[in-house]
């Protein structure tokens, strides 16, 4: 270890607080400390390369250190970097609302910034929650969500999720949510078709019984992330949005982590030709370079807060840096990527490369399910293949099994014992062959030990 490096990181042991890290352990650890990106490559400060294999986290399309949208935040820096958008225009903050309208599921007609996805998922929330209120429904102020279902971790974005690890302790602060089954094949004692009925049977019964209080459905469509890349049945998000629209209700999909290309296709929503009353968006929307989050809204949903001030119908939301402009020129600039480079033609070849390298995962020891939608994806490791009994949480075998693939050359990030394979939408096929290779052979070499020796 270099005398950078060792200082890097006794300054960072001394003054950072890492999200979802238990720090006695990290205390204990030498982290890898970033200093570069090149391409679909971190470099750390040792010189180290390593192919970035969850994109840091879900958010990176094109690359790093991609010279068009450098030169669009630099270009953006001569003008200026940031003015509000309350009681102000701001020309970025118009262009980029333009594009996502001509991009999104048609219907949707209006955007409101925001700065993450977990506030693209508050600021939706409490659009729901008002539209009823404005037209004098006051009941209607409950949502309904999936279990095991994310979407951030605010606290309105935290009561409609239903992961009781990151949430449980927080029970006391959220308000309350009617969760339904998640409609998880694997873990599903019956076909595919049983499964997506029982977890639609529940949202319809709750929507038949409680249509006066429910605000909004609210869900991850096609792909529950932080759940393990739980992959929805066909058909499920469609046969949602026909019954909220059955029972006069909004429709929330929090396409933070699906948007811009991850499904395949730019929106998840589109795979089933699905037009959401609310539509929330982050991660990839600048490529991966800069905070920036959209919440896009129908028509109906705007005029709800048209009237005069006395009226009491504003909606009364913000944040400091909403709207930004280097954010907004770098999602321009990535946008004017995916036009350029074609990129959603070129997808299919890679998704096809990594269903061919799950095939064979699939067939190891101790792998109990894999996971594929698009460019994401989740390896989930098992005890036994057929119980599918998981082992203990202690044993991290996750977090270990991508350390080995680190030592190897590909920077991973597991969600438990779940084995999370995200990389750049952009990653050229040679380079998706690496990673690919490293993971399988990571997990035919390494995980046997770390079983036998646990």
């Amino acid at each position: 270890m270099n005398e950078k490096t060792r200082q890097f990181i006794t300054g960072d042991k001394e003054c950072l607080w890492h999200p979802f890290t238990q720090m006695k352990g990290w205390l204990a650890g030498e982290p890898v400390v970033i200093e570069s990106g090149e391409g679909f490559y971190l470099i750390d400060t040792e010189g180290r390369r390593y192919i970035d294999g969850v994109s840091s986290l879900w958010c990176n399309v094109h690359g790093h250190r991609v010279s068009e949208i450098d030169c669009a935040i630099r270009e953006q820096l001569d003008r200026i970097a940031h003015s509000t958008l309350l009681g102000l225009a701001q020309t970025r903050s118009v262009e980029l609302a333009e594009r996502l309208i001509e991009i999104a599921p048609k219907g949707l007609s209006k955007v409101f910034y925001s700065d993450s996805g977990a506030t693209a998922v508050e600021i939706a929330l409490k659009m729901a929650y008002q539209f009823w209120r404005n037209q004098g429904r006051k009941t209607r102020t409950q949502f309904i969500a999936l279990q095991n279902s994310y979407h951030g971790d605010t606290i309105g974005s935290v009561s409609v999720g239903g992961m009781e690890l990151f949430h449980g302790i927080f029970h006391s602060l959220l308000f309350e949510t009617y969760f339904v089954s998640s409609p998880h094949p694997y873990r599903f004692d019956g076909s595919v078709e049983q499964c997506l009925r029982f977890s639609l049977d529940q949202i319809e019964q709750l929507l038949r019984e409680r249509r006066h209080e429910i605000a909004a459905v609210v869900l991850e469509p096609l792909v529950q992330g932080a759940a393990g890349m739980i992959v929805h049945p066909p058909g499920f998000l469609k046969a949602v949005r026909e019954v909220t629209k059955k029972f006069d209700t909004l429709l929330i999909v929090d396409e933070v982590a699906t948007g811009f290309g991850r499904t395949g296709r730019m929106f998840a929503c589109e795979h089933e030709n699905v037009t959401p009353d609310l539509m929330c968006l982050a991660k990839g929307i600048t490529g991966g370079y800069l905070p920036l989050a959209a919440t896009l809204a129908t028509q109906q949903v705007y005029e709800a807060f048209l009237g005069d001030v006395a009226d009491n119908k504003t909606f009364y939301h913000g944040h400091t840096y909403t709207g930004n402009a280097l954010g907004c020129a770098a999602a321009m600039a990535s946008l004017d990527l995916f036009e350029q480079n074609r990129l959603l033609e070129t997808l299919p070849d890679k998704i096809a490369m990594i269903h061919d390298a799950l095939e064979a995962i699939a067939r190891l020891d101790h792998i109990g399910d894999v996971r594929q939608c698009g460019m994401m994806v989740g390896i989930e490791i098992v005890r036994d293949k057929t119980s599918k009994e998981s082992f203990p949480c202690e044993m991290t075998l996750g977090a270990k099994l991508c350390a080995a693939m680190r030592r190897r050359g590909a920077m991973m990030r597991p969600l438990s014992d779940v084995i999370v394979l995200m990389p750049p939408l952009a990653i050229d096929r040679m380079t998706l062959q690496i990673l690919l290779d490293i993971v399988t052979n990571t997990l035919i070499d390494d995980l046997p030990r770390m079983v036998r020796d646990a």
